[in-house]
C-alpha cells in the first residue's frame, strides 16, 4: 500500500521528481564508476606478472627493480654478471629462469633482450601464458617478437625489418642500422607492459653492440635482471636469502607480489580523494532530494489532511515520505547501474587498447552492494527530515478535521 500510494504521489510531481531521480542517478554513476574503475585498474595492475617467485637485479629499492624489470619504467642502477646469472639459475630449487637485458629501444618502445624461455614461462593475469597471434619464437639471432601494441601502432607485419637504437630516445646517430631485425612473431594482446615492448634474443643484442655474429661467442657479459620460478613456493625465502647474501656480487631478490602491493599503496591516495569527491556528490544529490520533499510539504497540505481524514496517523505519513525517498533512490540506482553496464560495454575496447585495463563485466560486486546499502541508509536518514516535517504538519492541521 505504501508503495502504491507513494508512487501515485510522486506521479503528481513528475517534473521535479524526474530531476531528483536524474540527480541521484548521475551521482551514483560517478561514485560507482570510480569504484569500478579502481577495482578493474587494481586487477589489471596486479595481473601484470604472475607465477614469478622472485625478481633479481642489482641492489636498489624493490619498487625500482619492479618498475624497470616488469613495467619497463626507469633504469637499472647496475648490471648482473652473466656468470652470476648462470650460477643462480642452476640452483636446485630453481625451476626456470628468464634473463632480461634492457637499454635499447625502437621508436620509443622498449627493447628487451631475453631467451626463448620468455614465451615458455612468463605468465600474466591468472597464470595465463603468452600466445603468439602470428609467427613463432626466435628463429635466429636477428629475430624480433613484437608486443601487440607495438605491432598495431607501428603497423608491422610478419617478416618486416626494423632496426634498434641505443637508449630510450632513438636518433639517427644511435641507431644500429647495420643489423636489422626481422619480425618472427607478434604476441596477442595481454593488457600488460608486454604489449608495449619488443623482444629479441640476448645473442641479437650482442650482435648489434659490436660482436661478430659469425665468429664471436654471442654470450652477454652481463644482463639487467632475471625472473625466477621455483620448484616449490616453500623455497622462496630460502632462495631469496641466498641471493641477497650472494658473495660474488651484490644482488637484490624481491617478491613481486609484495612489491606490487607497495606500489598500489603509493597510488592509493588518489583513489581515496576521488572516492571522497564522488561521495560528496552523492550527499549533495540526497540533500537535493530532501529539499525537494520539504518544498512540497506546503503544496501537499490538502493531501495530508485527506490522509488524516481516512484515519492515517503520523507514523503512516512518516513511512509514506520515506517510501517516496526510497522509490526515487531505487529509480536513480536502476538508471545508474544500467548506465554503468552500457558504458562499460562501450568503453571497454578503449580502456583495453589505450590503458591495458580489462573490464571483467562484473558491475554489481560485493563492494558495490555495500556502497548502495550505505547510500540507502543515508537516504532514509536524510528523508527523515521531511518525514518528520510531514508528521508535525499533520498534527498542526488536525483541527481542520473537525
Amino acid at each position: 500500500m505504501f508503495f502504491k500510494l507513494a508512487w501515485q504521489s510522486l506521479m503528481q510531481r513528475k517534473g521535479s521528481v524526474s530531476l531528483a531521480v536524474l540527480s541521484v542517478a548521475i551521482s551514483l554513476i560517478l561514485m560507482l564508476g570510480i569504484e569500478q574503475l579502481r577495482s578493474h585498474t587494481k586487477n589489471s595492475f596486479s595481473r601484470t606478472v604472475s607465477g614469478v617467485d622472485l625478481i633479481v637485479g642489482a641492489p636498489t629499492g624493490q619498487l625500482n627493480l619492479l618498475l624497470y624489470s616488469v613495467f619497463h619504467i626507469g633504469n637499472a642502477s647496475n648490471h648482473i654478471s652473466w656468470d652470476s646469472y648462470q650460477e643462480l639459475s642452476h640452483l636446485p630449487q630453481v625451476g626456470w629462469a628468464i634473463p632480461l637485458s634492457l637499454g635499447d629501444s625502437h621508436q620509443g618502445y622498449r627493447v628487451v633482450g631475453t631467451s626463448t624461455g620468455f614465451l615458455d614461462h612468463y605468465r600474466y593475469g591468472n597464470k595465463r601464458p603468452l600466445e603468439l597471434s602470428t609467427g613463432q619464437n626466435f628463429i635466429d639471432t636477428f629475430s624480433v617478437i613484437l608486443g601487440a601494441e607495438v605491432a598495431r601502432e607501428l603497423n608491422y607485419q610478419l617478416d618486416d625489418t626494423l632496426t634498434l637504437a641505443h637508449g630510450l630516445v632513438g636518433t639517427r646517430f644511435t641507431e644500429h642500422g647495420e643489423n636489422p631485425f626481422i619480425v618472427s612473431g607478434i604476441l596477442k594482446p595481454t593488457g600488460t607492459p608486454v604489449d608495449r615492448a619488443l623482444y629479441v634474443s640476448l645473442a641479437g643484442l650482442e650482435a648489434v653492440h659490436g660482436a661478430d655474429a659469425e665468429h664471436d661467442d654471442l654470450v652477454p657479459n652481463n644482463i639487467t635482471a632475471f625472473l625466477l620460478g621455483l620448484n616449490s613456493p616453500i623455497a622462496t625465502f630460502q632462495v631469496q636469502r641466498k641471493i641477497n647474501e650472494y658473495s660474488k656480487e651484490p644482488l637484490l631478490a624481491i617478491l613481486p607480489g609484495i612489491a606490487l602491493s607497495e606500489l598500489w599503496q603509493i597510488s592509493g591516495g588518489i583513489e581515496k580523494v576521488l572516492f571522497f569527491v564522488s561521495a560528496m556528490v552523492v550527499l549533495a544529490a540526497l540533500l537535493g532530494l530532501c529539499i525537494l520533499l520539504l518544498s512540497t510539504m506546503r503544496e501537499r497540505r490538502l493531501e495530508i489532511v485527506l490522509l488524516r481524514t481516512v484515519g492515517s496517523g503520523p507514523l503512516f505519513l512518516f513511512l509514506l515520505i520515506q517510501t517516496e525517498a526510497f522509490l526515487v533512490l531505487l529509480l536513480g540506482a536502476t538508471i545508474a547501474v544500467s548506465g554503468l553496464i552500457m558504458g562499460g560495454w562501450l568503453v571497454e575496447p578503449i580502456l583495453t587498447d589505450k590503458f591495458g585495463i580489462y573490464l571483467d563485466g562484473v558491475v554489481i560486486g560485493e563492494h558495490t552492494i555495500v556502497l548502495l546499502a550505505l547510500v540507502l541508509v543515508s537516504t532514509l536518514i536524510v528523508a527523515a527530515i521531511p518525514a518528520i516535517s510531514a508528521c508535525r504538519q499533520s498534527l498542526g492541521d488536525s483541527d481542520l478535521l473537525h
